[in-house]
């Protein structure tokens, strides 16, 4: 196992089982596919609703991602 791998796997066991499942999900699927993902029609959804919402300046403040990130260990 690779550093890179070892240290997401470390950062997802302090998820919620919920984020946990949606990351073994992922993972599944790429050892599944090889290194193609591809978008479910949930996924492809949750992506127009994000554009839109950049569209109409409905986005978070640079505060407020950098809570996101503290919260889920990426600072």
């Amino acid at each position: 196992m690779t550093k890179l791998l070892e240290k997401g796997i470390e950062a997802i066991r302090k998820a919620s089982a919920e984020e946990q499942d949606r990351a073994g999900e992922l993972l599944l699927q790429l050892a599944a596919r090889g290194s193609i993902y591809r978008l479910t029609k949930s996924e492809h959804h949750e992506i127009d609703e994000a554009l839109a919402e950049v569209e109409r300046g409905e986005i978070a403040s640079e505060g407020e991602v950098a809570v996101m990130k503290r919260r889920r260990g990426l600072l």
